[in-house]
């Protein structure tokens, strides 16, 4: 009886339809402030030659926005959990709006202009740490991985700005991609002011921030995901910033090829996310991980060898591009199973911040490696080597943690 029980509240009954409006405003608000978010990222070149940048200042410049959006996960998510989603996302989305437009009108003209706006952008970054308990709370846990997955999927907000921003200043001049994304941002400010609801009965933590960072250090939830997050998503974000530059210099492609290339992982992992998250509601997150960081090692070892492009490395690049997806969707299913109800941003921020951050160091240490050996072949290997004791982790340490659940589920 019980478990007939559980399987009817399991079903798409227990979802009220609601819930899929506040998940599509929610997917639209992260991909809007994700493209706000990533706007610097396509003019680096340019910047790097009009205003004499060297490569490190480019990076810098690039850097400073992601640096700042993952970090600022950690204080975002703390906060949604106490103010909620509701208050959370338009004031997110209209603060990312000062920045965008500085940028676009008076911040461009020297590096530390360019910077003080990169560091305020980074604001749009955090809205990550919104999405995730606004969504969650929605849910019932068997539906969340699907549903935070689908949120998920938001991070092609970077490959609209990949796509539109350089064309749009060569066709009407620099203010004007970021005018429109100011433009469409006050708009989906306004929107998810009117419309954004959080969920019936939703818990209000009551302690001051400080403590409640503090209790969710001591979560292993916490620090479980963020090692997973931080090689699945980790993994993405340096492949999609990394990747144009490793396809240039290890194959000899042009600029475009590269560049084209590189869109096609990025939207190939953004597709996997929502599967990643629909899978570990139906067969369970931890086999989800397992399986995609077994491909993530596969996909590695065999690029390490700088096969060539047709066939074998592309489809070496395409098996990454959809083992790290899926994984990242993979690891927001275990935040929505294990995390208590009150604490999923404060957890989702800490997790979130250690992705972002995950990503920036594999381009440095490629190429440090490349520098000085002339191969990508060690820092690949070095990939398979971390994927593998994520694999281990996963296995052993991960799946007791979800086995033990049953005996806390009450209690989240």
């Amino acid at each position: 009886m019980l478990q007939a029980s559980q399987n009817k509240d399991s079903g798409t009954a227990s979802v009220p339809r609601q819930a899929w409006l506040m998940l599509a405003l929610a997917t639209v608000g992260f991909a809007v402030n994700f493209w706000a978010w990533a706007l610097l990222s396509p003019l680096g070149p340019r910047f790097k030659d009009s205003l004499g940048l060297s490569s490190f200042q480019q990076s810098l410049l690039v850097a400073v926005p992601v640096v700042v959006g993952s970090l600022g996960r950690i204080p975002v998510g703390a906060l949604t959990d106490r103010f909620g989603g509701r208050v959370m996302f338009p004031l997110v989305s209209a603060a990312t709006i000062v920045p965008v437009l500085y940028l676009g009108l008076a911040g461009h003209d020297s590096l530390t202009t360019l910077l003080i706006g990169g560091f305020f952008l980074g604001i749009g970054g955090t809205a990550f740490a919104v999405g995730v308990p606004l969504v969650s709370a929605w849910f019932p846990p068997e539906r969340r991985g699907a549903a935070i997955g689908i949120f998920g999927a938001g991070m092609g907000g970077t490959a609209i700005s990949a796509l539109t921003t350089v064309k749009l200043v060569d066709a009407h001049g620099m203010a004007n991609p970021f005018l429109i994304t100011a433009g469409v941002l006050a708009v989906y400010a306004v929107l998810a002011a009117l419309l954004l609801r959080d969920a019936p009965g939703r818990t209000v933590p009551t302690e001051p921030l400080a403590s409640r960072l503090a209790a969710t250090f001591k979560l292993s939830i916490t620090w479980q995901a963020s090692a997973l997050y931080a090689v699945a998503f980790g993994g993405y974000v340096a492949f999609s910033v990394y990747l144009p530059t490793y396809l240039k210099t290890g194959y000899g492609l042009a600029q475009a090829d590269a560049a084209n290339r590189m869109a096609g992982f990025v939207l190939l992992a953004v597709a996997m996310r929502p599967v990643g998250g629909w899978l570990s509601d139906r067969i369970g997150a931890v086999r989800v991980l397992t399986g995609a960081l077994g491909l993530v090692l596969v996909g590695a070892f065999v690029q390490a060898m700088t096969p060539s492009l047709a066939p074998v490395g592309t489809v070496a690049f395409l098996m990454l591009a959809a083992a790290l997806g899926a994984g990242s969707g993979a690891v927001f299913a275990l935040v929505g199973l294990l995390a208590p109800s009150n604490m999923v941003g404060s957890v989702t921020g800490v997790v979130g911040a250690a992705g972002g951050l995950g990503g920036f160091l594999p381009p440095l240490v490629m190429g440090s490696l490349y520098g000085a050996y002339g191969s990508y072949g060690i820092g690949l290997s070095l990939l398979g080597i971390v994927a593998t004791a994520a694999l281990a982790f996963t296995a052993t340490g991960v799946r007791q943690a979800v086995s033990r659940r049953p005996a806390t589920a009450q209690s989240h």
